[in-house]
Parts: structure tokens; sequence; C-alpha cells
């Protein structure tokens, strides 16, 4: 398929190199163009200058960039440009309003948009293991699946256009909580005066068993938060969710403290501190 892949920040990169290793003619774009200069030299494909040369003639045009804002913006550029019915894949988390809002766009110009923000990080999307979370029209999801499969493990159609923005909001929602109490449990464990690795090794096994635990509990110890996904992000992804919950009148008191905490963490410097970071305000300087 004739592809056009818009965004080579850290989960881009990997991303539109899948495509390209599945055999897809594969065009990309980048505001920093020594990082799309960067993905040419790893891999086969070609770089365009501007976003319309990118996307003309493309069947299908994958996004992974920052904001509504910046969706609002590629779409803009790339809609007149790409080949009639096509299709644009959406990687960005964003507000479920702007995804309908492309949607029906798309939908005026015979286009389709697919709202698929993605669960799993940087290793993730290296190793092609990504969760994706599609809202969409039946047929479009249908025929974007076997291509984005590249670089996914799972993939689910929640529902209609802003269903996968609202799935990805209950995953930060999960997450979010999660990791608070991971941080709790590391920090008291170092106070109560026991080894918090012989306790990762009693509690990992059973009920308090979670992906975060396995992944980030050592490092957590540690004082290491390099791992990709950063806090300005996460705060990004929570303030979605709350404009949301204020919309729907969803209580997430936990959610909104949990986000406080971050603000707390980016107060110490830690703004591009990996989301596990939230330990580092209770360890104190």
């Amino acid at each position: 398929m004739r592809i056009a892949f818009v965004g080579l920040g850290v989960m881009g990169f990997p991303m539109a190199g899948h495509l390209a290793g599945a055999g897809h003619d594969v065009t990309v774009y980048n505001r920093s163009p020594d990082k799309a200069q960067r993905w040419v030299q790893a891999h086969a494909g070609d770089l365009r200058s501007t976003l319309g040369e990118a996307a003309d003639g493309a069947e299908l045009v994958a996004l992974c960039v920052g904001n509504d804002d910046d969706v609002r913006s590629v779409v803009d550029a790339v809609l007149p440009a790409m080949s009639p019915g096509g299709l644009i894949v959406d990687h960005t988390t964003t507000s479920a309003v702007l995804a309908r809002d492309m949607a029906d766009l798309c939908a005026r110009s015979g286009r389709w948009f697919l709202d698929a923000p993605v669960s799993g990080g940087q290793a993730g999307a290296e190793n092609g293991q990504l969760t994706i979370m599609v809202g969409c029209e039946e047929a479009a999801f249908e025929r974007a699946t076997p291509v984005i499969g590249a670089y996914a493990k799972a993939i689910r159609r929640i529902g209609g256009p802003g269903a996968g923005q609202l799935a990805k909001m209950a995953n930060q929602i999960a997450i979010a909580g999660v990791v608070q109490g991971l941080a709790e449990a590391v920090h008291f464990s170092k106070r109560a005066g026991v080894d918090p690795m012989i306790v990762f090794e009693a509690i990992s096994k059973g009920a308090a068993q979670s992906w975060q635990m396995d992944n980030r509990w050592a490092t957590m110890v540690e004082g290491r938060f390099d791992f990709g996904f950063a806090v300005d992000w996460m705060r990004k992804d929570l303030g979605l969710v709350l404009d949301e919950a204020h919309e729907r009148g969803a209580r997430l008191d936990m959610t909104a403290l949990v986000d406080s905490y971050y603000a707390e963490v980016q107060a110490l410097g830690g703004q591009r501190w990996d989301t596990s970071s939230l330990v580092a305000r209770l360890e104190g300087p």
C-alpha cells in the first residue's frame, strides 16, 4: 500500500519502520527534517519536505503527532492530496471531540478518519507489540487492520468515531492509579526498613501484580526514570481525561489527585522523566 507517515518521534519512528519492513511504499514527513533523514537512512522509504507532498496519492496516512491542533493542521494539509477513498489513521492521543470533527471532515471529502491511539510505550512501538484502540466505521477498520497490524499485538474497534480516544482515556485513568499505588508501596517499603526488592518478589505473583509492577518497580527503587513516556505527555493526556469527565458528569477523584502529583514532579524538574517518577515526590531531596 502507498502510505505516508507523519510524525517520527519515539513512537512514530519505529512504527513507520515496521510498515516499511512489511513491504509497503512508505513516505515520511517530520517537522524536524533531521529525524526524517535518519529514518530514510535506516529504512527503505522516501522523505518529503511538505505534508502535501508526503500525502500525494497516499492510500493511507498515519499520524503520530502532538495534540489536537497538530492533528487538525496535518489533516487540513494532507486531505486534498491523498487518494480518494483513502484512510487517515491517527495514533495521536487527542480529545474525542477532535476525532469526531475530523471524521466528519474526512467523510465530506470521501475519505475515512480513524482515531487509533496506542498503548505499550516506546518498547511496544519498537517491538511491534502495541495495543491499538480504534474509533471508526466498520468498513474503514477492516481496511486498516491488516496494515497497522505491522506494529500491533492487539487491535480492537471500540465503536464509532471518538470511541478509540475514550478507551485511551480509560487506559490512562487506570495507569495513573496503578503507578501512584506502586510509588507509595515502594516508598513505604523503604521507610518501613524492609528490602523493597524482597517485597517485590513476595507480592508480584499475587493480586498486586501488574505490567507496571513487573517493569517499573525495580527502576522506581533505583530512581531511574528514563523510559520514554514523559510526565509532560501524561499531564496532557490527563487533561483530556478530566475535560471529558467534566462534560460527561463522571467523578474521577483519584485521577485529578494524581494529575496534581504529576504537577509536583514537573516542579521538581521532572517534565521529561517517565511517569513512574511519581515516587520522586515522596522520596524528597
